[in-house]
């Protein structure tokens, strides 16, 4: 009896490691599909992206909600020309996930051009069954590591 539970347990905790495994690649391809709408100002695939009550913080210090950085995309005030992100990590925690990455992005914003070293981190949350972007915060940085 308790042979079998124990078989019970460790293939469930397999199963539980396969879902966070795939469900880590699946946030791996928001976060990538978060990176080209921000190229593409594609305003309409963020707004599916992003949570209602997101918390965007850039590095420069300013904070944006949901609302005001869509339309800075929208109006062209925030416009990005480059985004290249390296070492991109993700990590499940169960109806929440957080990625993080280096990016070097070019573009142009309210106090002008832009190109930045940064270091990333997102958080995604599941809601609804849907998984959105909660909290967006760059660092900007001296190197990305190689």
């Amino acid at each position: 009896m308790i042979r079998a539970l124990t078989v019970l347990a460790l293939a469930a905790l397999s199963l539980t490691a396969q879902d966070a495994a795939a469900t880590g690649k699946a946030i791996e391809k928001l976060d990538a599909a978060w990176a080209q709408a921000i190229l593409a100002k594609d305003v309409a695939q963020l707004d599916k992206l992003l949570a209602a009550d997101l918390i965007y913080g850039h590095a420069s210090g300013v904070l944006d909600t949901k609302k005001d950085y869509l339309e800075k995309i929208r109006s062209g005030r925030q416009h990005y020309q480059t985004v290249e992100r390296k070492k991109v990590s993700v990590r499940v925690l169960g109806d929440s996930a957080v990625t993080h990455c280096w990016m070097h992005v070019t573009g142009i914003n309210p106090a002008g051009k832009f190109d930045d070293k940064v270091m990333l981190l997102h958080v995604w949350s599941k809601r609804g069954g849907s998984w959105q972007l909660v909290a967006h915060q760059t660092a900007k940085v001296d190197k990305i590591p190689d």
